[in-house]
């Protein structure tokens, strides 16, 4: 039995958090912290003040913003 490769935005955590030294979890925070801020701003906020690479700072944002995403009813 194989595992399920994980795709989209959380296949780049595990390089995010050795890269940056933080988990993930501290970045969704910096991120919710700054709503209702527009994606690429969240991405432009995190990396003008926290040096995080355009990919990485777009996947922990695209991420976050479809965790926090209200339900369709």
């Amino acid at each position: 039995m194989t595992a399920d490769k994980i795709k989209g935005p959380a296949s780049y955590f595990p390089s995010i958090e050795k890269a940056y030294g933080r988990p993930i979890s501290d970045w969704q925070a910096l991120v919710r912290m700054h709503y209702p801020a527009k994606h690429m701003e969240l991405v432009a906020m995190l990396k003008s003040e926290h040096g995080i690479g355009h990919g990485h700072a777009n996947a922990v944002v695209a991420y976050t913003l479809a965790e926090d995403k209200p339900a369709a009813v």
